[in-house]
């Protein structure tokens, strides 16, 4: 474990590092929420029943946790350029843990994912946005939408191995956009066909969106008959723990396995 903490750690670095040196790359991905944050809480706002302050209450949780779920996303270009470019194959040869280049790799993604909800978080004060819970509850919030980001980063991570090329990460990356449409991240479920609103209900956007906007004190309390969406805290940690069960493995094992 020690190993794993000092490998990690050291990679750790490496990402950073990596994110510092490519700074056009580090401000889109910071900016692009705000800027989706302005143009669906205005455009949609105006579309919706919800008035626009409510809605743009009931967008910003939801978009938090569509742009953790980006993780997929960066988790997937990242590991797969590493691969395309040979750096993966140099650090094999190096004698450090194989759990450590894929960890550095996810804390770090999760420790710029926590700085960019500084910039983030301010618009949608300055929009109109409240936190109506207590700041426990907010705290809670919070750490519940980077654990969510880590998970996903790992997900990402694992199809990056197994693509090895950047060009097939960023087309299938693409993809990714899909899945906050199909969740409640930007609009209430409620009026969906019966066989989509399942889907969108069980999709882990959805439980941690309604999970965000309980602790936060902006909706109510659920989404949705399906599980995860009544008990949505609870739904939020499983579908964690599920994503973290598969895909931890999965990584460590894929980078591990290299070409043989």
């Amino acid at each position: 474990m020690s190993m794993l903490a000092y490998d990690g750690t050291a990679m750790l670095g490496r990402q950073l590092r990596r994110m510092r040196n490519n700074p056009g790359l580090l401000i889109l991905t910071q900016t692009m929420p705000v800027s989706m944050l302005l143009f669906f809480g205005y455009v949609f706002g105006s579309a919706l029943a919800m008035p626009g302050a409510e809605y743009r209450s009931f967008l910003v949780p939801g978009l938090l946790v569509a742009t953790a779920a980006n993780g997929i996303m960066t988790g997937m270009f990242q590991a797969a350029q590493d691969v395309h470019r040979g750096v993966t194959d140099r650090f094999r040869t190096l004698p450090t843990s194989r759990a450590a280049v894929p960890l550095g790799q996810a804390v770090a993604d999760v420790a710029v994912t926590a700085a960019g909800l500084v910039p983030f978080l301010l618009v949608g004060l300055a929009v109109g946005w409240r936190v109506e819970g207590s700041a426990l509850e907010a705290a809670g919030a919070v750490g519940l939408l980077l654990l969510f980001r880590f998970a996903t980063t790992w997900a990402g991570i694992f199809l990056g191995l197994l693509t090895r090329s950047e060009e097939a990460a960023g087309q299938l990356g693409g993809a990714t956009f899909l899945l906050p449409l199909l969740s409640n991240a930007y609009i209430p479920v409620g009026g969906l066909p019966g066989w989509l609103r399942a889907v969108a209900e069980w999709n882990p956007i959805s439980a941690v969106a309604t999970a965000l906007r309980q602790l936060f004190g902006n909706a109510p309390g659920t989404d949705g008959g399906a599980w995860p969406v009544a008990h949505p805290l609870m739904g939020s940690l499983a579908w964690c723990a599920v994503l973290l069960a598969v895909f931890v493995p999965l990584a460590v094992r894929q980078y591990a396995r290299g070409e043989r």
